[in-house]
């Protein structure tokens, strides 16, 4: 179980080793958690020769959630998943539970704790219906998936470990079993902080990498230049399938018609690292506002009160901030991955970094 953010030996983040995309500021953290209120838990589960996995919780705010649901959007880069709760997010355009990263086939055991967690909360003794919100990639390639090692009480202990401050990253939590181009996977954050003249707002992204393609980091042909890419040996290699959820959050005042429109951007950071978005790929980014204006409080949805939320002509900075953001936190997760071995005992092997640090320019 992890709780707090710790740098394996040997790993570093990606603007530690010179990678640094985009061109804006990041918040202290460099991480979802600059975003004001919003928690992150992990609980990791390595047991045996086998078991290989987790799960990553993300709380919007500490408080009562399904009393005061945040807005949010999602979009869906290709719709291989099983992202429980998404229509019902879609529909109404907002979430009401923490969310939750896990495996494949742990979804329901998943969904099962954010409802009873939900229906335990003081103040929610008359809730009869719950939209939990649970994301997943497949980490079988590294994990007996079908042992049902993710239990309720995992998911309520990721829940409760989760706090605000530095995040832990890599193979940890959802992102235990991940395999990202090849290499070892898992989870990755990333914010971006706009300058005072664009409002001073803050984007935060977490990853749970799951995926393939062609890695670029920061425009650095890296897959190409170590020799591991999709289609290297005519599609001998199955490099390509996987999945990526994406979380991003931010305390802009943002309708959930904003918050889709930001979502659909995670996408473009999500190909900015050479994605392939391939057939069997879930690749997912859900998009949620922590500002009070714009929170779906029980006043608010039983009266027509408004809500201040920023216009249209004022959200392209923000655009920026989470493609920024999506494309350093995936190389975050790459980066800070630890080569694993798992089921079957198979081995995926961490990002070489002395190899992808000897890819950049030295500057005259």
């Amino acid at each position: 179980m992890t709780q707090h953010a710790q740098i394996p030996s040997g790993r570093a983040r990606a603007r530690d080793i010179g990678i640094r995309p985009g061109v804006l500021p990041s918040g202290p953290l460099n991480a979802i958690t600059d975003v004001d209120g919003v928690r992150v838990g992990h609980v990791t589960l390595i047991e045996g020769d086998d078991i290989r996995t987790g799960v990553t919780a993300i709380l919007p705010h500490g408080g009562n959630l399904f009393q005061d649901k945040v807005p949010a959007g999602l979009a869906v880069g290709n719709g291989f998943g099983k992202l429980m709760g998404s229509t019902q997010l879609v529909e109404l355009g907002d979430i009401e539970t923490p969310i939750v990263l896990t495996n494949t086939l742990a979804v329901p055991q998943a969904a099962q704790a954010v409802i009873a967690w939900t229906l335990a909360q003081p103040g929610n003794e008359a809730v009869v219906s719950v939209n939990p919100v649970v994301g997943e990639t497949n980490d079988s390639r590294l994990n007996d998936i079908r042992r049902p090692a993710v239990t309720p009480y995992h998911v309520l202990q990721a829940i409760a470990v989760a706090r605000p401050g530095p995040v832990a990253e890599g193979t940890v939590g959802a992102g235990t079993g991940t395999v990202a181009f090849g290499w070892k996977g898992g989870i990755g954050t990333s914010s971006r902080r706009l300058p005072p003249a664009l409002g001073g707002y803050t984007v935060g992204v977490l990853v749970q990498a799951n995926f393939g393609g062609v890695l670029q980091m920061a425009g650095l042909p890296v897959g190409q230049a170590l020799g591991q890419y999709y289609l290297r040996d005519v599609v001998e290699r199955g490099d390509a399938d996987g999945s990526i959820m994406i979380v991003v959050a931010t305390d802009a005042p943002l309708s959930d018609r904003n918050l889709t429109r930001l979502a659909h951007r995670a996408l473009a950071g999500l190909a900015r690292t050479g994605a392939a978005f391939s057939d069997g790929s879930g690749d997912y980014a859900l998009a949620f506002s922590t500002a009070p204006s714009v929170r779906r409080t029980s006043e608010r949805r039983l009266h027509l009160a408004t809500a201040t939320e920023l216009p249209n002509a004022l959200v392209s900075p923000l655009f920026e901030a989470a493609i920024e953001a999506t494309e350093e936190a995936i190389c975050n997760a790459l980066c800070m991955a630890t080569t694993l071995t798992g089921y079957r005992g198979v081995t995926v092997d961490a990002l070489p970094l002395d190899r992808v640090a000897a890819l950049i320019p030295v500057e005259s």
